[in-house]
């Protein structure tokens, strides 16, 4: 396939409408149904039939939450995707969950998509051509002191920070994206236990944006290995991010 960011862009639409039409296909008595894999629904499995079922179409390397890695030959473009991040928020009916996909060159992430399917709203990014919501550029936060932030958590911090404000709400990918918008001013994981799937797309919104996102202990963020997992720190300015850092020697 053509491997150009707005092909890429296109092909993650087609992902996420498969996606949401899957769900929405399930009845509402069987959405909280579990699976024997800790963690994950059955619905998380009919999502993410029909969103490889779409990338396979396009000659891609898949790396699934869900299936794992799908290899391809002669593959240059790894797609790294959740096709539902957000999973208990969906099986319960509560309108915050997404599809997360992101497309890695040999120089890291490339484009990415974060929509959530609850609303429709979208964001994507492409490498060093901005972030855009609905087709509005972003821009992050310029709050620089933690006693000004909103600040948005995975899990309970070991020491509360004295923010402004919190909130917790249950999709990394979103939360991410919220940073990139600009409507929260940091991102605090209690612990690491993120994988690439949850936050690449996000990851790359928030550095078109102009925010910072780190791992808590310095390692690399841009990976395909489903074995990693990251302790996300993200905020629109260095200072609050260092802040943030802080909270968690």
């Amino acid at each position: 396939m053509t491997s150009t960011p707005d092909v890429l862009l296109e092909l993650f639409v087609d992902v996420a409408y498969a996606v949401r039409r899957a769900i929405d296909a399930i009845d509402a008595m069987e959405l909280r149904r579990r699976t024997d894999r800790g963690g994950q629904y059955a619905l998380d499995l009919v999502a993410d039939a029909e969103a490889c079922r779409v990338l396979q179409r396009a000659g891609v390397r898949i790396v699934s939450e869900e299936s794992g890695v799908h290899e391809r030959d002669g593959a240059t473009i790894t797609v790294v995707v959740d096709p539902v991040d957000g999973s208990t928020n969906c099986s319960r009916g509560i309108p915050y969950w997404a599809t997360s996909i992101c497309a890695l060159d040999a120089d890291g992430p490339l484009a990415g998509l974060v929509v959530n399917q609850a609303t429709g709203v979208c964001v994507t990014a492409v490498r060093e051509k901005g972030a855009f919501r609905d087709g509005v550029r972003l821009r992050a936060s310029s709050t620089t002191r933690t006693e000004d932030a909103m600040v948005y958590l995975t899990g309970t911090p070991p020491t509360p920070l004295p923010w402004k404000q919190f909130r917790a709400l249950g999709s990394a990918a979103l939360g991410l994206c919220e940073i990139a918008i600009g409507s929260l001013d940091g991102l605090l994981d209690a612990g690491g236990f993120h994988a690439p799937w949850d936050y690449l797309a996000g990851y790359l919104a928030c550095v078109e944006a102009g925010a910072i996102v780190r791992d808590a202990h310095g390692r690399p963020l841009v990976t395909d290995d489903g074995d990693a997992r990251r302790q996300l720190i993200a905020a629109g300015t260095a200072e609050l991010a260092d802040a943030l850092a802080a909270g968690l020697a």
